[in-house]
């Protein structure tokens, strides 16, 4: 209870603050701009918010979701992202306690929320951010050695069916990103998580995205990679219960 209260609040805040950079990089990284050099501004009228403009989800919240100077709309997406990285960091935490695996897949789960949300805007994944989940699987193979092998395995399993597909409907089926995500995926989470991910995002896929083509006009074309990264978190998180459930059925 006691390392609940310490340090969950801790996870919580530093989650919420890594949220607000993320916002920087949805926006910013499909417009090919600094995420790093150009300093925070208004997307309207462009003025430079100050530092209280930028504490998250509460500095939205005072500004009643509206710029200090023009009031214009400032997106719901902002505090919704940075609420949302702030509660997962914790859940995450509170399952895997502040481990090397629990660091590792905080900040998996961040690129997942980033990768998500510019996926499904674009219908691309960037090569950035699947650069940065094949670091954090080289930081998790150098930390497991002894099983070093499922690491590898990971790496090609899920990501050479899905190339296979790639080949066999000449690039309609499947896209280039959606393979290099899985092959830095199975790189961190290891062979049998990377491939109930599969299952998981694929199912997932099926189901919303039909849902979503019934009561929706807009248009209709699949972006994989949000229902993938949902299958990813959940495997990385619950993936070896089921596992070992399965397993033992047998």
């Amino acid at each position: 209870m006691d390392y609940a209260i310490v340090i969950l609040p801790l996870v919580f805040v530093y989650g919420i603050l890594v949220g607000s950079f993320l916002n920087v990089c949805i926006y910013r990284i499909p417009k090919h701009e600094s995420i790093v050099t150009t300093p925070s501004h208004c997307m309207s009228c462009g003025y430079g918010l100050k530092w209280y403009d930028l504490v998250p989800v509460f500095s939205w919240l005072c500004l009643r979701g509206k710029c200090r100077k023009c009031k214009a709309p400032i997106s719901v997406q902002y505090p919704i992202v940075e609420a949302v990285n702030g509660i997962l960091w914790v859940l995450i935490i509170w399952m895997c306690g502040l481990t090397v695996e629990g660091v590792l897949y905080c900040l998996f789960t961040s690129a997942l929320i980033v990768l998500s949300v510019i996926d499904f805007r674009t219908y691309e994944i960037p090569f950035g951010i699947n650069v940065f989940i094949a670091l954090l699987g080289g930081v998790r193979l150098v930390t497991d050695l002894a099983n070093w092998w499922i690491y590898l395995l990971g790496a090609v399993l899920v990501s050479g069916i899905f190339y296979i597909a790639f080949l066999i409907t000449k690039g309609r089926g499947m896209g280039g990103g959606d393979i290099k995500l899985m092959a830095a995926a199975g790189l961190l989470l290891g062979a049998p998580k990377v491939f109930l991910a599969m299952l998981l995002g694929c199912l997932l896929g099926v189901v919303i995205h039909s849902i979503r083509m019934r009561v929706s006009s807009e248009d209709h074309v699949l972006a994989f990679g949000p229902y993938l990264a949902m299958g990813l978190f959940l495997s990385a998180l619950w993936g070896e219960p089921v596992i070992t459930w399965y397993f033992g059925l047998f």
